[in-house]
């Protein structure tokens, strides 16, 4: 049966990679004494830890339904192979910021690699008030190179095309995202829930806003019809795994070619809800501050970081079918060129700040929170965290245009920090 779908057990498991050379000779020793942990606290597939003698894998399979919800939500098993596509690529972009892939298997929706330890969750590592020094510089070179070289800037358009094409079947894993960040939020739907009672009237208002309603719809708008790059599709802080030496990117299954402010306001809005939600975790007032200057002060660069890349390999390594050379020959060519240059990164960084802010609402009023949130053990301090991120993003969502530059982020999220909502006044 090696390549017809079931879903692996630990023997199964056992079995299949002890026939692998590649994988049962980094494994070391006898099968019979390889320890299989299944260790998935995501929302889709099956995640196992497996040690031998001499090293260790992970492998992952993609269950044919949503794990968070079961059999009720079918999800196709394809999903599992532009995973794998979406690694290859990130790798020869990125190399040493996502895992070495193994082995993989289409038709068993299965891929070995390699074992991140002692790595941890990023989202772990911050609600438990963790620096992390690496991190600005890994993830904007992760953002940059694989943005970048997949854009329009630096590919012909024939290969661009071909790369969308390639992706293309992977709408399922997109449709979630259309229907659970830029939809549902906003209506009624069986899956939300947010803290109640105290959020009650605040996910009513947020049913109600059409000034809200008409700035998702734009963002949405953008998802569907903006292949600008291969996008990761799902940046959280949960699909980074990181040291205080070393960042990797895991969990890429929801790429596809969208719109790269996706992305980077994935990492900028998670970084954001971490800052909201650490009042919620202190044990003694301020003793938090250290982090939470930390959190803000990422923030700021992992924009002014990204741009700085971003732009340096546009002027450096623009091989595409965008802006032809010959259109910008010369002194003043050259300097259009670089104010144009300008006002796409403006236009960049105003898609960002608005998906960021798309990110945050949906992770409290939809489906599938954060444990950024979820681990505040107070309900009502919850809430008051939860409450002081909505503020905020309501006013990133519908007022983007007032948000011109990075700082101005940062100044209303420290604003944020102080705002008081009624329940709690």
């Amino acid at each position: 049966m090696p390549d017809q779908y079931r879903i692996l057990k630990e023997p199964d498991l056992r079995a299949y990679l002890s026939a692998l050379p590649e994988v049962s000779g980094k494994l070391g020793g006898v099968p019979a004494d390889w320890t299989i942990t299944e260790v998935g606290d995501g929302n889709l597939n099956l995640v196992f830890i497996i040690k031998g003698s001499t090293g260790g894998i992970a492998v992952k399979q993609a269950l044919p339904y949503v794990r968070l919800v079961g059999e009720s939500w079918p999800l196709p098993l394809s999903r599992s192979h532009y995973e794998y596509l979406a690694l290859v690529h990130q790798a020869r972009l990125a190399p040493s910021l996502v895992p070495d892939v193994l082995h993989h298997n289409e038709a068993l929706a299965l891929v070995a690699m390699e074992l991140l330890e002692p790595h941890i969750i990023m989202r772990r590592g911050l609600v438990a008030g963790t620096i992390y020094p690496r991190f600005i510089d890994d993830i904007t070179t992760f953002l940059a190179q694989t943005l970048f070289f997949s854009s329009d800037l630096a590919m012909p358009a024939a290969a661009k095309k071909e790369g969308i094409a390639a992706f293309a079947g992977n709408h399922a894993l997109c449709k979630i995202t259309e229907d659970l960040i830029f939809t549902d939020p906003y209506r009624v739907a069986e899956q939300n829930r947010w803290t109640s009672p105290w959020l009650d009237a605040t996910a009513a208002a947020f049913r109600e806003d059409l000034d809200v309603h008409v700035a998702i719809s734009r963002l949405k708008l953008k998802f569907l019809a903006s292949p600008e790059a291969l996008i990761h599709g799902d940046l959280h802080t949960g699909s980074i795994m990181v040291t205080e030496r070393e960042t990797r990117v895991i969990d890429p299954e929801f790429a596809f070619y969208g719109p790269m402010g996706f992305d980077i306001g994935a990492v900028i809005g998670n970084l954001l809800m971490s800052y909201l939600a650490s009042a919620g975790h202190e044990r003694a007032p301020g003793e938090r501050h250290a982090f939470e200057t930390w959190v803000l002060e990422t923030v700021e660069k992992v924009w002014t970081e990204f741009s700085r890349k971003f732009l340096k390999l546009w002027r450096s390594e623009a091989k595409g079918d965008a802006y032809p050379p010959t259109l910008f020959a010369g002194g003043k060519g050259a300097e259009r060129l670089e104010t144009e240059r300008q006002a796409y990164m403006a236009r960049l960084f105003a898609d960002t700040v608005g998906f960021a802010a798309a990110k945050t609402i949906r992770r409290i009023l939809g489906l599938a929170h954060n444990i950024d949130f979820e681990w505040i053990e107070d309900e009502k301090m919850r809430a008051l965290c939860e409450a002081r991120s909505l503020h905020l993003a309501r006013d990133m969502l519908v007022n983007t245009a007032s948000y011109a530059a990075i700082g101005a982020v940062t100044r209303a999220a420290r604003e944020a920090r102080d705002w008081q909502p009624n329940f709690a006044r």
